[in-house]
């Protein structure tokens, strides 16, 4: 069972940035595809960036351009660069494989963006 650990997150003013990582146990991280998910308060969880084992990426249309997903596979570690936070990119943010999450979900980490 694949165990995923994110953090990164916090309260950071509209246009700021954070990086999140996800660090994941176990080899099979590496064949996977990774996505980064958010779920706002009282909405469903969206897949907002995906990568591929090999590194091509795909984006939400509401992120793209402004966040980045990487991956480091001799860490067994995915990021996620945010850069121009807006107000509604509040969400707890998770990593789990994509498009279909289907790895133990981990706890998230929060980001708030608010002045």
């Amino acid at each position: 069972q694949v165990q995923l650990v994110e953090s990164g997150g916090g309260l950071v003013q509209p246009g700021g940035s954070l990086r999140l990582s996800c660090t994941a146990s176990g080899s099979i991280f590496r064949l996977s595809t990774m996505g980064w998910y958010r779920q706002a308060p009282g909405k469903e969880r969206e897949l907002v960036a995906t990568i591929t084992s090999g590194g091509s990426t795909l984006y939400a249309d509401s992120v793209k351009g402004r966040f980045t997903i990487s991956r480091d596979n001799a860490k067994n570690t995915a990021y996620l660069q945010m850069n121009s936070l807006k107000v509604e990119d509040t969400a707890v943010y998770y990593c789990n494989a994509a498009p279909r999450a289907t790895m133990a979900w981990g706890q998230g980490t929060q980001v708030t963006v608010s002045s």
